[in-house]
């Protein structure tokens, strides 16, 4: 949280790093992708570089989920960072800034989506640099892994900027 202090706002985004698992393991499976993975929840700073990932969560966890679970929600309210996140953190309360839903909206709200979604697409970049590694491709190594190969791959990240 002291690198996130320093920011005038963060992204929050999470993905699903696709793993390989038998269908008896139910708690793996995400019905949103068709695919068997683990939740990661990444924050960025505004110009889109990775600052921190969390520990993986079976991929049946859903974002808003697993953003609680981690605590993300309540020590961003607790340092009053702002934050801009995407659909899925609907009802995640004041620090998280989300779009509008709805099909017909009013021009002003349409345009005020358009303008979060080129904040939050340098998120998608820092997401993009993320599962640009090989390795995360499609894990198949166990569960308890991931979580350390996600952290290492951060801090290589850190240290090739």
């Amino acid at each position: 949280m002291k690198t996130v202090r320093t920011k005038a706002f963060v992204i929050l985004d999470g993905t699903l790093l696709p793993i390989d698992r038998i269908a008896a393991d139910t708690p793996y499976y995400s019905g949103k992708h068709k695919r068997h993975g683990m939740n990661v929840q990444v924050l960025t700073d505004p110009f889109g570089r990775l600052l921190w990932a969390s520990p993986a969560l079976p991929g049946s966890t859903h974002d808003l989920t697993a953003a609680r679970t981690h605590g993300i929600i309540d020590a961003l309210a607790d340092e009053d960072v702002k934050c801009w996140a995407d659909k899925a953190y609907q009802g995640a309360g004041r620090p998280v800034r989300v779009p509008f839903r709805g099909r017909r909206l009013k021009r002003w709200k349409r345009r005020h989506n358009s303008t979060h979604a080129r904040i939050r697409c340098l998120g998608e970049q820092a997401m993009a640099t993320l599962k640009g590694w090989r390795l995360l491709r499609k894990l198949r190594c166990s569960t308890n892994r991931i979580t350390d190969i996600v952290k290492a791959i951060v801090a290589l990240h850190h240290a090739s900027t």
